[in-house]
C-alpha cells in the first residue's frame, strides 16, 4: 500500500491536463494570451514535443511561420512580432502539453487566423511513435472588450430568477399569514361556542337546583 500511494498521487498529478479553448477577442494596446493545449493521451509514456505557431493576417493569402518552441528554447520568426511575443506554455519540461504564447502590446494588424501545431514523440521501450495535433484560432482585435449575447442573457436570467424568487416568497408569506389568521379565527369561534355551551349547561344546572329546593 505504501508503494501504491505515491504512484496514485503521481497519476493524479499528471492527469490534470484539460484542453480549454483560447479567447478570441483581444484589446488593442494590451497583452493577450493565445491559448493552445494538447493533452497527452498516454500520461504514463515519456514524450517530447515541439510547438510551432503560424499566422495569417486578415489581408494575407497564406500562413507565415510565427513562432517555434523546442528543447526549452523559443524563437520568434515573424518580424512583425519581434520583441512582442513570449512563451506562455509548459515550463521546464520537454514534454509539452500547454503551447500557449503571449502577445504584448496588441495592434489591429494582429487580427487574423493563428494555428498552433504540436509535434509529439512518444518514447516506448522498443520504439518511438510520432503524433501531431493542430488548433486554429481566429482573433479579432477591438478597442475594448465587448460582452457577448450569452453573457448578457445569463445576467438577465439571473435577475429574473431573483425577482421571481422574491415574488414567490411574498406570495408564500401572504398565504401563510392568511392561513394562520383563519386558523386563529376558527379557534376563537370554537372557544366562544364552547364557552356558551358551558355557560348554558351551568345555567340549567342552577335552575334544576332551585326547583329541587
Amino acid at each position: 500500500v505504501c508503494y501504491l500511494f505515491p504512484l496514485v498521487m503521481a497519476s493524479l498529478c499528471h492527469g490534470a491536463c484539460v484542453e480549454v479553448d483560447s479567447d478570441t477577442e483581444a484589446v488593442a494596446n494590451q497583452g493577450f494570451k493565445l491559448g493552445c493545449i494538447s493533452c497527452k493521451m498516454r500520461g504514463e509514456v515519456p514524450a517530447t514535443a515541439a510547438v510551432n505557431w503560424y499566422f495569417k493576417a486578415s489581408d494575407d493569402d497564406e500562413f507565415s511561420h510565427l513562432y517555434s518552441y523546442e528543447d526549452l528554447i523559443g524563437d520568434v520568426i515573424d518580424p512583425r512580432f519581434y520583441e512582442r511575443l513570449d512563451w506562455n506554455g509548459s515550463k521546464q519540461t520537454k514534454d509539452l502539453q500547454d503551447g500557449s504564447i503571449y502577445i504584448l502590446n496588441v495592434t489591429y494588424n494582429d487580427t487574423g487566423t493563428y494555428q498552433c501545431r504540436f509535434n509529439r514523440v512518444l518514447m516506448y521501450p522498443n520504439y518511438e511513435f510520432q503524433t501531431n495535433a493542430s488548433k486554429t484560432i481566429i482573433i479579432n482585435v477591438v478597442p475594448r472588450l465587448t460582452r457577448g449575447m450569452a453573457s448578457i442573457f445569463s445576467e438577465v436570467m439571473m435577475y429574473v430568477s431573483i425577482i421571481g424568487l422574491q415574488f414567490w416568497l411574498v406570495v408564500e408569506m401572504v398565504y401563510c399569514y392568511r392561513k394562520i389568521a383563519a386558523a386563529g379565527e376558527e379557534a376563537l369561534r370554537e372557544s366562544a361556542a364552547e364557552y356558551l355551551a358551558i355557560a348554558s349547561e351551568s345555567k340549567d344546572n342552577c335552575a334544576g337546583v332551585q326547583v329541587a329546593e
